[in-house]
This record gives structure tokens, C-alpha cells and sequence, in this order.
């Protein structure tokens, strides 16, 4: 199993076969595709740690040059990615949507 937060962004990036997207995603516990976007809305007790968490996927976005869609609220944050250069999935999103969850486990 590649370790996905380990990685790092590719600006060479190609489109994912659907069996290449299934098994990356069984990667990501909480994790779901729809409609061709790697999505899952993370929940906090607050404001506070719902900007906390917004600056650290920014931070993120920004080391990988890989950005999410990214809808905010008092306390859910919803982070949505695909790759608009390859019209689908790419390593890339699976790549950025770990080291988020590896920053939260931290």
C-alpha cells in the first residue's frame, strides 16, 4: 500500500482509471467520490477550530500547489478535490486529501 501522505504532488498529473480511484480512496476513511469529485465535510465544536482547520488545508494547498473547493461554516468545513487539467481524479487529490488526515492524526 503507497503511503499517499508521504508523496507529493505532480503538476504532470493524469486522469485515474476508476479502479486506480477505488482503491486510493479505501485509503481515506471518511472519504467519498461524487460525481467526479473527492469530497468529505469535516466537523469541529467550533469557529475557532473551523478556520484552524481551513488555514492548515490552505497551507497545504499552497507546499502542494494542489487547491480544493473548500465551503465553510460556524462549525463544518466540506473540502472537495479534483484535478481540472485532467477533467476527473488524479494522485493528486488523493495525495493532498491524506496529508490532511495525516495532519489531523498528528
Amino acid at each position: 500500500m503507497t503511503n499517499l501522505a508521504a508523496k507529493r504532488c505532480k503538476a504532470s498529473a493524469t486522469r485515474l482509471a476508476t479502479g486506480d480511484a477505488s482503491k486510493l480512496l479505501a485509503q481515506l476513511p471518511g472519504w467519498q467520490v461524487e460525481r467526479g469529485t473527492l469530497v468529505k465535510t469535516f466537523s469541529f465544536k467550533n469557529y475557532h477550530e473551523t478556520m484552524a482547520f481551513v488555514n492548515m488545508v490552505a497551507w497545504i494547498a499552497h507546499r502542494e500547489d494542489h487547491h480544493p473547493e473548500m465551503t465553510a461554516g460556524y462549525n463544518k468545513c466540506r473540502v472537495e478535490y479534483s484535478t481540472h487539467s485532467v477533467g476527473g481524479l488524479s494522485e493528486n487529490d488523493f495525495i493532498c486529501a491524506a496529508k490532511i488526515e495525516a495532519a489531523l492524526a498528528a
